[in-house]
């Protein structure tokens, strides 16, 4: 090991000033509710996030979460954080590098610290899965966006594609209607994935044109994007467009917790019934766990699972 990574541990070791009794990865429902839930618990608790809410900031309009009729997803993102900080939740904003365990604790080193706990609730979402077709990275931000929520503004009275068959692609195009003078919504199947209540709402719509057993096979433009190549009935067909919203889902970054925690083909995290891992003292919640559904108020369920679960865990070590 060179002289300067070891200068870097050591300062990094230097840095770690608090132990905490359960550290969460992650600031969406599921890290947060856990957060709200072992500080009701008397447990020092650090939240490490590189950002607040995960993908619901990226959700306008939210009409399934009990409680309330009608929220914004910025919204019920900052319910959330103000509720886990009142019962005593620290916050950390920090990007993660490397987890490890030394002497039945946990090391969390971040870009310039390290954080030092008993147990470990990884609750860090997804993130936006590519098409992986010939222009996507090259207009990435210069047309081709993964977040409707963040870019829709930038195309009033334009012509864009938004790609998927899922909620996620039905909020986009909902939300696009309102701002963009038509909407091509491309899908690879015949069928959809979506809610019915969604799928009958864009159906309704007269901007938008459904293109369905249709693949993308390339992204167009000079310095920003000008058309798409799309594939149906073993046809070439080329169109006009201003932007591409790619909306077919997530994966999990597994980085950080390759060989760390037993994971599945689909490269998410195989959690137990208690939200328990392959490693001992460490809980999964949230979108990045095996389980079926992925819906907000089941990522806040399995949080606060995960935070008894590492309640209960810290009793029995004591």
């Amino acid at each position: 090991m060179s002289t300067e990574a070891k200068s870097n541990i050591t300062n990094k070791q230097a840095a770690i000033n608090e132990k905490y009794d359960v550290i969460i990865i992650g600031g969406g429902p599921a890290g947060m509710t856990a957060a709200i839930y072992t500080s009701r618990r008397m447990l020092k608790t650090l939240v490490i996030t590189k950002e607040i809410g995960g993908q619901v900031v990226k959700t306008p309009d939210i009409e399934n979460y009990p409680g309330f009729d009608l929220i914004s997803g910025p919204e019920l993102a900052k319910k959330f954080t103000d509720q886990a900080k009142k019962f005593g939740a620290e916050l950390a904003f920090d990007e993660i590098v490397h987890l490890s365990e030394k002497n039945g604790e946990f090391i969390v080193s971040g870009q310039s610290k390290e954080y030092e706990t008993k147990s470990l609730i990884l609750a860090f979402g997804k993130v936006p899965r590519k098409l992986k077709v010939k222009g996507e990275d090259n207009f990435k931000g210069k047309g081709v966006s993964y977040c409707a929520t963040c870019d829709a503004p930038f195309f009033k009275q334009k012509t864009v594609v938004v790609n998927g068959g899922g909620n996620s692609a039905f909020d986009a195009t909902l939300l696009l209607a309102k701002i963009a003078k038509k909407i091509y919504l491309i899908h690879r199947r015949e069928e959809f994935r979506a809610e019915d209540i969604l799928i009958e709402k864009v159906k309704n719509l007269k901007n938008v044109e459904i293109v369905t057993g249709a693949t993308i096979a390339e992204i167009k433009g000079d310095e920003i994007v000008k058309s798409l190549i799309y594939h149906k009935d073993s046809k070439e067909i080329e169109i006009e467009v201003d932007g591409v919203f790619i909306e077919i889902g997530y994966i999990v970054e597994g980085g950080i917790i390759k060989d760390f925690v037993e994971m599945d083909d689909k490269n998410q995290i195989k959690a137990n019934k208690d939200h328990s891992t392959s490693r001992e003292g460490v809980f999964a919640a949230g979108d990045l766990t095996n389980s079926y559904y992925k819906q907000i108020v089941i990522s806040a369920g399995e949080g606060a699972i995960a935070a008894l679960s590492a309640a209960k865990y810290i009793d029995e070590k004591k």
